[in-house]
């Protein structure tokens, strides 16, 4: 769990560092809204976001991931002080349910 006013410099930090394909998964608490953001290329990174709005940008690169990731954590996680970070092989990964009891009713 990291604190959302460190969290956009943690993963600008980590982005370069990421492997091609692999993803970095942020979470709410309560891990019912996510922001993944998958490298695809040298500078280039696929953002989806699923939550209060599901939505996709392809291509983005890494100044313009640090642009959209303060509006996402506005949109997403707006009543957080506490976020997840999770580094995953793939974004398949990054759907799987992480309540860590079963399925429950968040589960597919």
């Amino acid at each position: 769990m990291l604190d959302k006013t460190t969290l956009i410099a943690t993963v600008c930090e980590r982005l370069p560092r990421l492997e091609t394909g692999h993803c970095l998964d942020l979470r709410t608490y309560k891990r019912n809204r996510s922001v993944a953001i998958v490298r695809t290329g040298p500078d280039s990174y696929d953002v989806f976001e699923a939550g209060f709005h599901e939505e996709t940008w392809t291509g983005v690169t890494a100044d313009a991931v640090r642009s959209l990731l303060k509006t996402l954590l506005k949109r997403e996680f707006p009543r957080s002080h506490k976020v997840r970070l999770y580094t995953l092989p793939s974004r398949e990964a990054a759907n799987v349910n992480r309540m860590g009891h079963g399925a429950g009713r968040f589960g597919d």
